[in-house]
């Protein structure tokens, strides 16, 4: 049988192995990812398992070690560069088996992990069959992938979207960088901000620079 918490099957037992997989999922802004991973965590706990809840040091926005979700939930967590730091210098080396008390690996904000960082968590999936789930953006402002998002497009085992909207109706999958009402088109590519500073469109509003106005129905369908 396979036991899951969500939709996800973060464990499956077969004659008493393990099986962990490495998972990407990914959506717009507002899309509730880090609700969902808060959520995934609390599942854990609940069951009696062991999850710990990662972030890249670049996000800052909730202050230090803190997950925090548009919706108020929120955890403490551990960055994820000092967790890949006991992973390589404890774990690898055989100085210590921690990871024997973990049951899975959360990864928030994972679009900003770097291409090494993401085959490093492959790496824990496959020597220790723990599952890890990466949750982040796809893309940033300019509609390019980030480096994150991009390996684990290449190497994840389940690649899943979480859905948002844009404001007109259809599937948002975009990231428009504001200013004054304004979509951006150029700067940066990491900059943090919120709704006052992005919001979620669908490709056609992406590119014609709309991000507000009613809602779009089609009466003759």
């Amino acid at each position: 049988m396979k036991r899951g918490i969500g939709n996800i099957y973060v464990k499956k037992k077969f004659g008493g192995i393990v099986m962990g997989k490495l998972y990407f999922r990914y959506g717009a802004m507002g899309s509730s990812k880090t609700a969902n991973a808060l959520m995934v965590r609390y599942n854990y706990i609940e069951k009696g398992q062991n999850a710990i809840i990662l972030k890249p040091r670049a996000e800052n926005r909730d202050g230090e070690k803190t997950v925090k979700s548009r919706i108020g939930l929120s955890a403490e967590c551990t960055f994820v560069e000092d967790f890949l730091d006991t992973v390589t210098n404890e774990w690898f080396t055989g100085k210590s088996d921690s990871w024997k008390k973990l049951d899975c690996v959360i990864v928030d904000e994972a679009q900003f992990l770097l291409e090494e960082q993401v085959d490093l968590l492959a790496e824990v999936v496959d020597k220790y069959d723990l599952p890890v789930i990466c949750y982040g953006l796809r893309t940033d402002f300019t509609s390019h992938l980030f480096t994150g998002s991009k390996r684990l497009m290449e190497i994840a085992n389940y690649i899943e979207e979480v859905p948002t909207v844009c404001w007109c109706g259809r599937r948002a999958h975009f990231n428009a960088r504001v200013h004054d009402g304004k979509i951006v088109r150029s700067g940066e590519q990491i900059m943090m901000g919120g709704n006052e500073s992005y919001v979620s469109v669908c490709r056609r509003h992406f590119l014609s620079g709309e991000v507000n106005g009613e809602r779009e129905r089609n009466l003759n369908e």
